[in-house]
């Protein structure tokens, strides 16, 4: 009997000992690591927000009513000097900046001051030199996107801004609102030979040598001479076999724009071409100037369709 009692008093001394180990260690038993498992996997279970709209998941409930003013639209913080809304406080917080004059970041190269970090970020890359928007079709790099958005079109040909006075088109905006000042007269130069506007008087002095036939430009390879050096810097590609003109239907290069708005109305069917005397039309001007001769009758040589 005493020898039972002593076993059990030893197995609990033994016990004891064992958790004065594990407290003084941080071991833990078996049984406790289950344990600490178990509730890891719940606290994280529980941490885990998903939209239901687009799967994005947040660590906390505060972040996902924050992230479903997106879907919804709402935007709950209101600017008291304009009216303007914004899904965050901290939006509105950097938009009251504008109106306060706030510039809490100030460039340390020149001390230019900006109302957000990222407009500084951006206005660095004029001291840094760096121009990370490289175009994938030519190589060009440049400092801001919408810089690379605007050449990139120059590829493809297309003309999104048309001019709502004339219907004539343009590929950049800046464009079309120079463009317009013609329509306007705001400053205008008169060519006193054909009484075109122009906006600026260097555009008048370049325009004077279609009536003069100046072309102070020459090709080095041939000598072929141009009015305009836009004209000999699409001629020296004849030279060099630079095609960076894409369509973007096919994939086909050109190394004229111009070839790949002609080429273009294979895929759109257009047909600016029409013939006055039955309203037929072609893709081509030399195809309705071979249509015409069917009026005519005149029998058409080899040499004149060409």
């Amino acid at each position: 009997m005493l020898l039972k009692e002593e076993s059990q008093e030893l197995s609990e001394m033994g016990k004891k000992d064992k958790k004065n180990h594990d407290f003084l260690t941080g071991e833990k038993s078996t049984q406790a690591k289950k344990t600490s498992r178990k509730r890891a996997r719940k606290t994280k279970s529980k941490s885990n927000y998903t939209c239901r709209q687009c799967g994005k998941s947040f660590n906390q409930k505060h972040s996902l009513e924050v992230h479903m003013r997106v879907h919804t639209g709402e935007k709950p913080f209101s600017c008291q000097q304009c009216g303007k809304s914004f899904t965050q406080k901290q939006n509105l917080k950097v938009h009251t900046r504008i109106h306060t004059g706030e510039s809490s970041f100030t460039c340390q190269e020149c001390g230019s001051s900006f109302t957000q970090k990222i407009n500084l970020k951006v206005h660095m890359r004029i001291h840094t030199g760096e121009k990370p928007y490289t175009c994938k079709l030519c190589g060009q790099n440049f400092t801001h996107k919408n810089n690379l958005n605007s050449h990139t079109i120059s590829h493809t040909g297309e003309k999104l801004f048309t001019c709502d006075q004339c219907g004539k088109s343009f590929t950049r905006k800046v464009t079309l609102n120079y463009h317009m000042k013609i329509h306007s007269r705001e400053d205008c130069f008169t060519c006193h030979q054909c009484e075109k506007n122009f906006c600026h008087k260097l555009s008048l002095k370049n325009h004077m040598r279609i009536h003069t036939g100046e072309k102070p430009y020459s090709c080095p390879q041939c000598g072929r001479s141009f009015t305009y050096k836009p004209s000999l810097d699409s001629h020296m590609r004849t030279h060099t076999g630079e095609t960076p003109y894409t369509c973007k239907y096919c994939g086909k290069k050109f190394s004229q724009k111009g070839n790949l708005q002609t080429h273009i109305r294979l895929h759109t069917g257009e047909k600016p071409f029409s013939c006055l005397q039955c309203e037929k039309s072609f893709t081509y001007q030399r195809d309705l100037k071979q249509h015409l001769q069917t009026h005519s009758g005149k029998t058409l040589q080899c040499s004149s369709v060409l």
